[in-house]
């Protein structure tokens, strides 16, 4: 969590506990992808732990260097290709893995993009405000935290499922609250926030397969 590395670690086995769940959830092999984002939520929190641990003084898990990128991976490396990518696999109708594709197409030019910004230049992580702030040059640019929001948030718009949608709208709400609020350490809250909401990934596997769509598909 963006407060401490106590409520980064407590926040994360409560969270890996969703996680598993959802996973025994899930039926098909398409539906792991998406039922494992709770679970890499959990993982990314933890790190977020070492990190705060590292920033104290305290190596006992690692080096601020090493846990740093690693979060910053998961969080602008892999979720901008992550989320489009296990919204696409899920829905069983070609019309909505077609309005799905264009978000697919758009994470997977970020993901390619940011991985490239993480190698090349240095990020400065420090602690501002009870929240830990991850400064990249190449990542910190407005054009790509627009296209970022897109791409994690758009394609859960346009899925056929209730509680994705609802998982879309809960987390451009979230968004939104943190650039107001907390724009400098906007990769540290909004990223524990989603981690937070991901339990409704939880929800939609607890219902039945007949009961979970919302719209049909074509």
């Amino acid at each position: 969590m963006c407060f401490s590395a106590t409520a980064s670690f407590v926040s994360s086995a409560l969270i890996a506990g969703v996680g598993v769940a959802t996973l025994r959830c899930a039926r098909h092999p398409k539906e792991w992808l998406f039922a494992s984002i709770p679970l890499l939520f959990a993982f990314h929190q933890f790190a977020e732990g070492a990190v705060w641990l590292a920033l104290m003084g305290d190596t006992t898990l690692g080096g601020l260097k090493q846990w740093g990128f690693v979060y910053m991976l998961y969080a602008q490396g892999v979720l901008p290709l992550l989320i489009p990518l296990s919204v696409w696999l899920i829905e069983p109708g070609r019309h909505r893995r077609l309005m799905v594709l264009p978000f697919l197409v758009l994470g997977a030019g970020l993901t390619v993009y940011q991985l490239w910004a993480l190698l090349n230049f240095n990020t400065a992580i420090y602690v501002h405000d009870y929240s830990v702030v991850y400064a990249n040059d190449a990542t910190n640019i407005m054009t790509i935290a627009v296209l970022y929001v897109i791409a994690t948030c758009g394609s859960l718009f346009f899925s056929g499922y209730r509680y994705i949608i609802a998982l879309g709208a809960v987390n451009l709400v979230g968004v939104l609250l943190v650039m107001w609020l907390k724009q400098y350490a906007f990769t540290s809250v909004w990223c524990s926030y989603a981690a937070v909401v991901s339990i409704l990934i939880y929800f939609h596997f607890r219902r039945p397969q007949h009961k979970r769509k919302l719209f049909g598909s074509h």
